[in-house]
This record gives structure tokens, C-alpha cells and sequence, in this order.
């Protein structure tokens, strides 16, 4: 979206954030569907992070990614990321891609850097890169129930059922991590029929 305006202070800071962090600010630029202000930058590649609540790194698909990587020759595919609040950078779209390069020794990664973090929280709708299975949107949303009730205590379940998708992956996220090979798959068709977000703290 070709624009003459300005980025808004909070992105000009932002950008300046990203170069006193050792990395490179390519350009800030609108998205075309919300009219959004986002960064493309380069980051070093350790400073990003996967988000303390995604899923494990599927060892099979991250060495797929790399070889693919490798044989190319280039790596055309930049990841979402976020700076948190602790100063960090995560990233809940683009783990794996990240893990490959990782492996491959590259020092800096392409980022779409987007300057709203709590898109992070928008992991389940956003990681497309590989489709989860039952477990691991069950185990992710129990990570992301964790986290979130410490960064917005005052809220409810009910305000994050965009993020959770399903009230029945909580219950499951706790019964995975107890019992990893629990058979969610055979209880998920009762637990979506009785379980419900809370509305209440």
C-alpha cells in the first residue's frame, strides 16, 4: 500500500529499538488489509525466540525446512515477529524456519516485525507454517492460558476465545501434561460438547 504518511512515533521507536539491537531496518510500510503500520528488518538471528507458549519444534520438519534451505541457496520466506515487553523478540509465526537457520549458522533472520505483541497471542490462527495436531494446539493453548493470565490477570476465559479457539484444548493442555500419551482424540467429541469458557475470574 504506497503511502506518504509517516509511521506513528511508537513505530519510529520501534525501529530505532531494532538497530540499537545490532539489527537492520529495511523499511516500514502499511499492510494492505488494515492499514497497519509494520517494520521489515533484519534481526540477529539470536535475538528471536520462539514464544514461551508455541508448540515443540517438530525435529522432522525443521530438518525438511533446512534442506530445502540449503539446496536453494537462499531463504525467501521471512517470519512474524514481536518485540515483548521484556525486551525480546518473538516469534509465533516462523519457529521452524527459524530453527533451520539456526542449524545452517545464518546470523540474521527477514522479520515482518509487528509492533502491536499482542498479535503473539494470535498463535493459532497465525501458524500456518505446519497444521497442528490435537495435542499440540492442546499443549499450546494451556502455555498460552499460563502466560496470559500473568500478563492480564483481570481478564476472563471468555475474553480470549479468539486466542483459545476451543474452551476443550485447556482441558486437554492439562491432561497432555500429565499424561502425554493420553487419547484426546477419543474424549475431544464429549469435551467439545460440554466444556465452555468462563466468564468470571
Amino acid at each position: 500500500m504506497p503511502t506518504n504518511q509517516q509511521p506513528p512515533a511508537s513505530v519510529v521507536e520501534l525501529a530505532a529499538q531494532v538497530e540499537s539491537d545490532g539489527g537492520r531496518v529495511i523499511g516500514t510500510y502499511k499492510e494492505p488489509v488494515g492499514g497497519h503500520w509494520q517494520i521489515f528488518a533484519l534481526l540477529p538471528l539470536d535475538k528471536l525466540h520462539a514464544t514461551p507458549f508455541q508448540r515443540d519444534i517438530s525435529r522432522t520438519h525443521a530438518e525438511r525446512l533446512q534442506k530445502v534451505i540449503k539446496k536453494l541457496d537462499r531463504f525467501i520466506d521471512p517470519v512474524v515477529a514481536v518485540r515483548a515487553e521484556d525486551g525480546r523478540y518473538w516469534t509465533p509465526n516462523g519457529n521452524h524456519r527459524r530453527q533451520a537457520l539456526v542449524k545452517l549458522k545464518a546470523e540474521f533472520v527477514p522479520v515482518i516485525l509487528v509492533p502491536d505483541p499482542q498479535v503473539a497471542y494470535k498463535i493459532l490462527a497465525l501458524n500456518t507454517e505446519k497444521a497442528h495436531n490435537l495435542k499440540e494446539k492442546s499443549l499450546e493453548v494451556i502455555r498460552m492460558y499460563r502466560t496470559l493470565a500473568e500478563v492480564s490477570p483481570s481478564r476472563t476465559e471468555e475474553s480470549f476465545a479468539f486466542e483459545f479457539e476451543e474452551p476443550y484444548y485447556i482441558t486437554l493442555g492439562l491432561l497432555y501434561e500429565i499424561h502425554p500419551r493420553f487419547s484426546g482424540s477419543v474424549f475431544a467429541p464429549i469435551l467439545r460438547r460440554v466444556d465452555a469458557f468462563l466468564p468470571r475470574r
